[in-house]
């Protein structure tokens, strides 16, 4: 059984990886003029750390969106490999419903948490603090939008009971 549970949150972990990377890099994929880009990846990343475990999620998150930035933006990879894996911490995957009060804390913490992170990376990047405030703005917009989208989801994938559905296989 055990062997079985693994290979599931395996599988489970890869399928949300390659989702995160396509929603990120082509989906719904609008540069900024302050650089980056707005994308609903989050919201799937957001989907994952309430449905696997810390382990697979934080893969899941790096790895997928590590993935949509290796394509798109490569200089951005190492800091969404820390950022993403930092991403998932909050969320609560043992409440019963994915619509639960942890879970929307952790989303207004990572809507705000991931646009100074990336900011910081991205005045790393520039060689100057004025990077800060453009980038901040950038992300911050899209993490607003991934919120929303995990938000609006949530009910109803809370509807058709996804966690009770999924958890069966990967607890």
């Amino acid at each position: 059984m055990y062997q079985k549970q693994k290979l599931h949150q395996l599988t489970a972990s890869a399928l949300f990886a390659a989702a995160i990377a396509g929603t990120t890099a082509f989906v719904l994929h609008i540069p900024l003029p302050t650089g980056g880009y707005i994308h609903l990846g989050d919201a799937l990343i957001y989907l994952a750390a309430c449905l696997l475990p810390l382990p697979c999620a934080a893969a899941a998150a790096a790895i997928g969106a590590g993935l949509a930035d290796l394509l798109t933006a490569p200089m951005w990879v190492l800091p969404t490999l820390v950022i993403k894996t930092l991403l998932v911490l909050p969320f609560a995957r043992r409440e019963e419903h994915i619509l639960c009060r942890r879970n929307v804390a952790a989303v207004a913490l990572a809507g705000l948490f991931s646009p100074a992170a990336y900011a910081l990376a991205g005045c790393v990047l520039a060689g100057t603090m004025s990077a800060f405030l453009p980038q901040f703005l950038g992300t911050l917009l899209q993490g607003a939008g991934s919120g929303a989208v995990f938000l609006a989801a949530a009910p109803a994938l809370d509807g058709v009971r996804l966690k009770e559905r999924v958890g069966r296989s990967l607890s």
